[in-house]
């Protein structure tokens, strides 16, 4: 796909979803059966947060909508950036409270369009602006501490965070440099001991780091633009990985033949299940 972003796990239905951005498609594994089913959306949607058995959150560049799982039907929810139709959804994730931090972006990348919000129920609120490319939202085990990076700026931010709300108690400060390296920093997820996983686009691979902010390892992927990971799986000990092709030309999808597939990473890890946004 052109853009696969968004994965997380259902443990309710005991499946991995992810969005082609781009496509405008939603997909389905379904880790039973190893069958995948794709959905099409009227929207250009990044992030999928449970919250129960019947019903998900999407995150899109039309507002926050409500989709029923048996049906498929798409309710609003609520506007996230009604004065800002230039701009869509990207990267996400449920903190421990149960608020959402979406973070958005100009459509054509514009240098600072986007920003970082937070969604508790239907109140909206702007966290971090004059984003250009928010990604790496993900947070620690205890809730207390948040990390997201612009991309286009390639520094990993720490902040800390209530844990009882979602909400910044603090200012944001830099935490990993990723200048020095090739590609930047996109998707990250925290496991259950607080190491921080990174999909390096650009990169061609996934990046661990603990919670001191220390390189512990580094996976390399078959595709060099490598987008965002989830932990999956019942005891969520599976990772696994999208990836894009976007903006690569001919020359470029021959020599990066997977670019815009979905892996799995072949080691074991202790992850944790995504929380369930709280309407």
């Amino acid at each position: 796909m052109e853009l696969g972003e968004g994965p997380v796990y259902d443990p309710d239905l005991d499946c991995l979803w992810w969005f082609d951005i781009l496509g405008c498609g939603l997909r389905r594994f379904d880790l039973a059966s190893g069958t995948v089913a794709a959905q099409a959306l009227p929207f250009m949607g990044s992030v999928i947060a449970r919250i129960d058995g019947r019903r998900h959150l999407l995150a899109s560049d039309q507002g926050l909508f409500l989709r029923d799982l048996a049906s498929g039907e798409l309710t609003p929810h609520c506007e996230l950036e009604p004065s800002s139709r230039g701009n869509r959804s990207n990267d996400g994730r449920v903190h421990p409270s149960g608020a959402l931090w979406i973070g958005t972006m100009g459509k054509d990348a514009a240098t600072g369009a986007g920003a970082i919000y937070h969604v508790a129920g239907k109140v909206v609120t702007r966290i971090f602006d004059k984003v250009s490319i928010p990604n790496s939202i993900c947070f620690s085990p205890n809730g207390e501490i948040g990390y997201f990076v612009d991309s286009r700026v390639n520094i990993l931010m720490r902040v800390p965070v209530s844990p009882t709300t979602g909400l910044p108690t603090g200012q944001a400060e830099p935490f990993i440099d990723g200048r020095d390296r090739p590609g930047v920093f996109d998707g990250s997820v925290c496991d259950a001991n607080g190491d921080i996983w990174n999909a390096r686009w650009g990169g061609g691979g996934v990046d661990r780091y603990d919670p001191a902010g220390r390189h512990l390892a580094r996976y390399d992927m078959p595709a060099e633009r490598v987008t965002c990971p989830a932990f999956f799986g019942p005891r969520a000990d599976r990772l696994m990985i999208t990836s894009c092709w976007e903006g690569l030309d001919a020359a470029g999808r021959t020599a990066d033949p997977l670019a815009g597939a979905t892996f799995e990473l072949g080691v074991a890890v202790e992850g944790r299940i995504e929380p369930a946004f709280q309407l």
